[in-house]
């Protein structure tokens, strides 16, 4: 979105909370553009679904915020100060993934967001297809560019998954748990997916994209046929459709703001966070690596974002592994 759109955009909302008009006269004035130019971005924001008040000598005024996705509703009133500055928004898509991984190999910034209505080609861990319905969810993925070492990105997808906890948690008052290392929970079902890719050399992390993908006002009928006993949406576990945009927002706060303390105060305010949320934590589950399956008890995480097991009696951290709880098919 342009420079001047932002500001045109600032400048109403702040007239929207006084509940006064603004003259396209001083709209003009305070964007150093012409009345006609004034007028054109007026028209462009109500195709965007916003809707304004335009009255003859006093001026214009929102009277209600874009429903329905778009670069411009996901910005009105987005309270972050680098993640989502550029918003790229697509109709339909194969994959966020893919736009995401041409911007970045395009330059794109750092706290560049893709976000799109439907996703045709949508997938999760382990080349998973993620069912990606119209209108139905978020389909949104972020590039960052962390000054990090290659091997510590796994931790950015643990943070995300305690961001869209925290954020869910607000928004809809639901309580999420996370089944390491980044699934989203609500009844034991599956509601979120996070999927983090990178391109790195071998001491510095070019970028990496992180993929979120939340089941949003999707009913049983939305669900693929199987996938009910083992999937749901935020609209099945609270009875009521929720804000799509507006839940959007609230992830990219709460990712700015926990990427704050984890660059300021390092992995510890993760950990702390992600074992707070975690799924049956000191439970037995059973952990599937290559052709073996063991036993073992689930103790939280460590401080690189390993899981904690205790294995015959003995501590254990593992990397990479299939978890499943004894009560999971």
């Amino acid at each position: 979105m342009s420079s001047t759109r932002q500001a045109l955009i600032r400048i109403l909302a702040g007239n929207k909370q006084d509940n006064t008009y603004i003259s396209g006269q001083q709209l003009s004035e305070k964007l150093n553009i012409s009345r006609t130019a004034v007028w054109k971005y007026m028209n462009d924001l109500k195709q965007d679904g916003f809707i304004i008040n335009a009255v003859p000598n006093k001026g214009y005024r929102i009277q209600q915020f874009p429903s329905r996705l778009s670069a411009n509703s996901m910005q009105w009133g987005l309270e972050t100060k680098w993640l989502g500055q550029r918003i790229v928004h697509k109709n339909t898509v194969p994959s966020t993934q893919f736009v995401a991984h041409d911007l970045a190999r395009e330059g794109a910034e750092h706290g560049t967001v893709v976000i799109a209505n439907e996703q045709t080609a949508g997938r999760g861990r382990l080349n998973r297809k993620w069912q990606s319905r119209r209108d139905k969810g978020i389909w949104m993925s972020m590039i960052l560019r962390p000054n990090m070492l290659p091997h510590l990105a796994p931790q950015l997808t643990l943070l995300t998954a305690c961001a869209v906890a925290e954020a869910v948690l607000i928004d809809t008052h639901l309580t999420p748990q996370i089944k390491w290392p980044n699934d989203i929970l609500f009844n034991g079902r599956k509601a979120v997916g996070i999927l983090t890719e990178m391109q790195a050399e071998q001491d510095r992390i070019q970028y990496v994209i992180i993929g979120i993908g939340v089941n949003v006002n999707h009913n049983t009928a939305d669900l693929a046929e199987g996938l009910t006993q083992h999937a749901t949406s935020l609209q099945i576990e609270s009875n009521e459709p929720q804000d799509i945009v507006q839940l959007s927002q609230q992830i990219l706060v709460q990712f700015e703001r926990l990427y704050a303390s984890y660059c300021d105060k390092g992995f510890s305010v993760v950990k702390d966070k992600w074992e707070r949320y975690a799924y049956k934590m000191n439970e037995p589950i059973a952990i599937h690596t290559h052709n073996k399956t063991s036993s073992a008890i689930f103790r939280g995480i460590a401080e690189d974002g390993a899981l904690c097991i205790e294995e015959k009696g003995m501590p254990k951290k593992i990397y990479s592994a299939e978890i499943v709880w004894d009560d999971e098919d």
